[in-house]
């Protein structure tokens, strides 16, 4: 996975779609919810972020299994969204997988999703979720079904 979570594509890049267009999706839903900030966005690349806020941290106070599940996500499913086949009416979760190895419990979390499988009826995510030195805080993986018309 690319682990250069600072780089920022830019919206005249072929194959890029506005970050704050698909921010705006968010609001009033999860994302939005927790903050999460679309940073980046090209045809199998999305980058993210989400502020470590009290809302988002577990009664522990460190930063939440499933928000960082949630950051992930978010990202992996905006870049499927932008990645569909031509043709491809949405697509729907059918796994997911994380292992954590940090934490965080201030500051920004951030996560770069890339695309490793493109078929006609799945997609395949990676992510990988950072804290601001760059530490890595998460691996995660998810597969899409892709939904065609009936």
């Amino acid at each position: 996975m690319n682990r250069d979570y600072g780089a920022r594509p830019t919206p005249a890049y072929p194959g890029a779609a506005d970050p704050a267009e698909l921010t705006a999706l968010g609001i009033g839903r999860l994302p939005g919810t927790l903050g999460i900030k679309i940073t980046g966005a090209l045809h199998g690349r999305i980058e993210a972020e989400m502020p470590v806020v009290p809302a988002v941290l577990a009664p522990n106070g460190y930063l939440h299994a499933a928000s960082v599940v949630a950051l992930a996500d978010t990202a992996a499913g905006f870049g499927c969204r932008l990645s569909l086949p031509s043709g491809a009416a949405g697509f729907t979760t059918l796994e997911q997988k994380t292992s954590y190895v940090g934490t965080a419990r201030t500051g920004t979390v951030r996560t770069v999703a890339v695309l490793v499988h493109g078929g006609r009826s799945t997609q395949v995510w990676d992510a990988e979720v950072f804290d601001d030195d760059g530490g890595r805080i998460a691996l995660f993986r998810c597969t899409q079904l892709l939904l065609w018309p009936k």
